[in-house]
């Protein structure tokens, strides 16, 4: 599989490896559905892994992630199962923020020679923070009653919520993973709204972020929509299978071996 994702990558032998990166798009988006960890986190070091270039991994990444969470954010803006003004408040935050972590390593002469490197190590980083949060989120008390800062209103909380949209969306330009685990993380501790809000907030603040990342990547030519395509030809399917069995298998178990696969991926890349 390795050898055939390589020569997809050098542009020959395409019809040969559809399957094979149809199959790698159904394992990650089987997990997805199954765990509910998001897709960046699992595909993004796999394309590092098998040869990709680490530029358009990242950008074939956020173009992925864009037409996954179209959906789910159609569906949630129908339920009006989202914060509207949380949405707006990260967005001023998070894309000029992703914006600018893209321009920086495609055109600061500093550091032009140097991106595949920041992005490897920026990516091992992210990997290891998202893996140690997913774990430690299993072992948390969900029934905590929150704390004074969730019960200020949105408004009061303005500067606050456009800084984190910054500082994390210039991590999910650097690395395109974080649009969902780190702002939900975000979201829980310091905005009150129910589970389903919660959901539906991340994912529709991801859509926007990463679209406007994978509109600017395509600009730039950094987008391989050929392996992208066959990615998402398989993840659709699997994500409706993971999500199918997820309701009959022990999430925890699942959720913490995912998190320990990520981890060491994220050590590997650092």
């Amino acid at each position: 599989m390795l050898k055939n994702a390589s020569v997809y990558l050098s542009g020959m032998g395409c019809n040969r490896v559809d399957f094979h990166i149809a199959l790698m798009g159904l394992l990650v988006g089987f997990m997805v559905g199954l765990t509910g960890i998001g897709g960046a986190s699992l595909l993004t070091p796999i394309l590092l892994f098998i040869g990709i270039n680490p530029k358009i991994a990242v950008a074939t990444d956020l173009f992925y992630n864009s037409v996954t969470k179209l959906f789910g954010s159609i569906q949630h803006i129908r339920q009006s199962t989202i914060q509207a003004k949380l949405v707006f408040y990260l967005s001023v935050g998070s894309v000029p923020s992703g914006i600018a972590a893209i321009l920086l390593l495609q055109f600061f002469k500093p550091i032009v020679d140097y991106q595949e490197t920041i992005i490897k190590h920026s990516l091992g980083i992210v990997l290891v923070i998202v893996a140690l949060v997913t774990i430690a989120k299993q072992f948390m008390n969900n029934s905590s009653s929150g704390n004074a800062l969730q019960d200020r209103p949105i408004e009061e909380k303005r500067m606050l919520t456009i800084c984190i949209g910054a500082a994390l969306g210039f991590i999910v330009g650097l690395t395109s993973i974080g649009s969902g685990s780190l702002f939900a993380l975000a979201m829980m501790y310091l905005y009150r709204m129910s589970a389903a809000e919660l959901v539906g907030t991340d994912i529709v603040h991801a859509f926007f972020l990463v679209t406007a990342l994978g509109f600017l990547h395509a600009g730039l030519g950094n987008i391989d929509y050929p392996l992208a395509m066959n990615l998402l030809a398989g993840s659709v399917p699997g994500v409706v299978m993971g999500s199918f069995l997820s309701a009959k298998l022990p999430a925890r178990p699942l959720r913490t071996l995912m998190a320990a696969l990520i981890l060491i991926s994220g050590l590997k890349l650092i």
